[in-house]
């Protein structure tokens, strides 16, 4: 295996780089008051032992103090950061992994009203759609003191005893320098293209002044805006050319885009869905033309493709970010020739739209990837051998036979299925979601690998589940959709799931009321806007589809908005009747005071779900605990030791939406945090 491509060291400048597999920067969010504390060392930490050979800290840490974060990131201007990213970067050496971080001014990529209220500065007035700022155009005396800022940043980061540090040029202050659309300064900064780019080689060349020749500078950038007006390929070829030029730089790292929208965002960092790795033969253009060392990601999350970046000639390093978010083990797994049971990322973006909403970044279907001080990434066997008996098969009942049998239990798993699934298997009559089935696909061959036994088609009752004489037992039977919204007419109308399972056929003239907020409205609204059907979505809320999250919703918003469908919020649906041979919809609002009709064929409901929970309730009275969890020992990862019923014959615990209407990501950390310690 050692003739693997990705297996090769590599070498750049002094630094010996031990294989071709970054993690290229990115900001979990996990900092606290600013600084990397001891979730985000664990986080890097745990890569870092996997073998990662670079390990790119922080994206967009903040280098001054008008550039507050618009998530949680990294204070890279305040001397405090210096004694934490020691801590770090000591723990990732240790283990071999070289690391760096990421520096950045937000320029206009920020607000006004965040941290010290200080107005938003950029190349000029315009805002940025995403974030809204209206920013000053700077003047002499910002220019200045910017420069002083980055140069700070990055003495603090040689001073910690980073291996290196790259600036980030891609939707921040540096390219809003270099693009006419955000540049309206008059010479010296603005005008031609030396002149958009005079900032950029000053602050670099204050840098180098602080630093020295030998410590690694890179520029992460973009060599292309694709926006009408902006800098486009050619000028990105001859920035590349430059900066190589220049020699003030040790690396290009290049993305392809502009993420001053949602929709701009999404096609840099493409979710599941979208063509993977779009951008990489952009990068090997980059890479052909400068012949510097080139680093890219962007959807690259599977080690064939990986490989074939480095072996093709196009990547010197390749980045495989949120693919470490699922999968931390990435480079041992390869080492050890067991790349099939690595843990695929799908391309949910449960990471990344969390972060852009103000959350810490999670991977829909690794519960550990953040929690590394109190979730394992490797489970510990147990000391007892137990019988557990899992009722489901859905991503909680998945998640816990593994775990289960990774802690040497003998599991037994009742799915009344014919295959396991549950909710995961309805998300992907979607085709752009259908990446998700790797969800189960990877716990499924987990679980043969360890011995589980599966019964299919098993609609099991409690006296089943106690035929097994369990020691343990775990119900995990999800829920089922709960379309009773109204007061009258609730026997009219049907559910999202009625329309993906294919169960009841699309109307023509279709109002959806979306009272969740999640998937399935959307995917049943693309499912039958796409007969030519007119479709309503319609909401209580002030946004639609807010569990959607922005970069998830761009692939719907584009499919929808060239269809026959409307988006309506702050209105709710109060009753349906039939009308002749169609149904009259009366809408009303939170607001108060007003009605409204809707004349269509066909409502549909997305309403959550509520729990099958028959098997859990039968079962109960004859638990040891009578179904109750400690939530404090569950917390602090102590085992579950309730005993209300000394009769009881068996634990019995419910999981995900079999006790309420969560999601995926929710069912499994359930899973995990409880079974680790049974």
């Amino acid at each position: 295996m050692h003739n693997d491509p990705l297996l090769q060291p590599y070498q750049l400048k002094h630094l010996t780089l031990k294989n071709r597999i970054m993690i290229s920067s990115h900001e979990p969010a996990y900092p606290e008051d600013g600084m990397p504390k001891g979730r985000y060392r664990a986080y890097h930490a745990e890569r870092a032992r996997a073998g990662v050979a670079l390990t790119m800290t922080a994206g967009s840490a903040s280098v001054a103090r008008d550039s507050p974060p618009v998530f949680n990131n990294i204070l890279a201007w305040k001397d405090e950061v210096v004694g934490w990213m020691r801590q770090l970067t000591d723990e990732c050496h240790d283990h071999g992994a070289a690391v760096m971080i990421q520096l950045t001014h937000l320029g206009r990529r920020t607000r006004w009203d965040k941290a010290d209220w200080l107005p938003v500065v950029s190349a000029g007035h315009e805002r940025e759609a995403a974030h809204r700022a209206f920013p000053k155009k700077a003047e002499d005396w910002d220019i200045a003191r910017l420069i002083t800022d980055y140069a700070d940043a990055a003495e603090r980061m040689q001073a910690a005893g980073l291996d290196g540090i790259e600036i980030q040029a891609y939707g921040h202050l540096l390219d809003q320098f270099w693009s006419p659309l955000t540049n309206e300064l008059d010479a010296p900064y603005g005008g031609s293209l030396d002149n958009r780019l005079r900032f950029t080689f000053e602050v670099l060349n204050e840098i180098r002044r602080r630093v020295g020749p030998d410590f690694i500078v890179g520029v992460r950038y973009t060599g292309d805006e694709r926006l009408e007006g902006g800098f486009d390929r050619e000028d990105g070829l001859e920035i590349s050319r430059r900066l190589k030029e220049s020699g003030l730089v040790d690396f290009l790292n290049v993305v392809r885009g502009h993420i001053d929208t949602d929709a701009g965002l999404t096609d840099v960092i493409p979710v599941q869905g979208m063509a993977s790795a779009p951008h990489l033969d952009f990068a090997g253009e980059i890479r052909a033309a400068t012949e510097f060392p080139t680093f890219h990601a962007a959807k690259i999350q599977d080690v064939a493709t990986a490989r074939h970046a480095i072996a093709s000639g196009k990547l010197d390093m390749v980045g495989m970010t949120r693919a470490h978010m699922a999968d931390p083990h990435i480079v041992a797994k390869i080492i050890a020739g067991e790349e099939e049971r690595i843990r695929p990322c799908v391309g949910a973006n449960y990471c990344l739209d969390r972060i852009y909403q103000g959350g810490l970044a999670f991977c829909v279907h690794n519960a550990a990837t953040g929690r590394e001080e109190t979730m394992p990434h490797a489970i510990a066997p147990a000391e007892k051998k137990r019988r557990v008996v899992i009722v489901g098969a859905g991503p909680a009942g998945m998640e816990a036979a593994r775990v289960a049998a990774e802690r040497g239990h003998d599991v037994i798993v009742h799915e009344a299925a014919n295959d396991p699934g549950g909710q995961v298997r309805l998300a992907t009559q979607s085709e752009r979601r259908r990446e998700m089935i790797s969800i189960i696909d990877w716990r499924f061959a987990e679980c043969r690998r360890l011995g589980v036994t599966f019964h299919f088609n098993s609609f099991v009752d409690g006296d089943a589940v106690l035929a097994e004489k369990p020691d343990i037992v775990i119900i995990a039977t999800g829920g089922l959709p709960h379309t009773d919204v109204m007061g009258a007419g609730d026997d009219l109308v049907v559910s999202a799931w009625d329309i993906l399972t294919g169960d009841v056929k699309p109307g023509q003239n279709v109002l959806i009321y979306d009272d969740a907020g999640d998937y399935p409205a959307l995917q049943a609204a693309e499912k039958i806007a796409e007969t030519g059907a007119k479709v309503e979505i319609m909401t209580r809320d002030r946004s639609f589809a807010p569990e959607v999250m922005a970069m998830s919703l761009t692939p719907f918003m584009r499919a929808l908005q060239k269809r026959d469908v409307t988006f309506t919020v702050t209105w709710k649906l109060q009753r349906v009747e039939r009308d002749g041979n169609r149904l009259l919809a009366t809408i009303d609002s939170d607001y108060g005071g007003v009605t409204r009709t809707r004349s269509v064929d066909q409502v549909i409901v997305n309403h959550g779900t509520r729990p099958l929970d028959d098997v859990y309730f039968a079962l109960k009275p004859g638990s040891s605990n009578l179904g109750a969890v400690d939530y404090e020992a569950l917390v602090a990862g102590d085992p579950q030791s309730v005993s209300a019923n000394p009769d009881g014959a068996y634990q019995l615990f419910r999981i995900g939406d079999a006790v309420s209407a969560r999601n995926i990501h929710a069912a499994i950390y359930d899973a995990l945090r409880l079974v680790k310690d049974l």
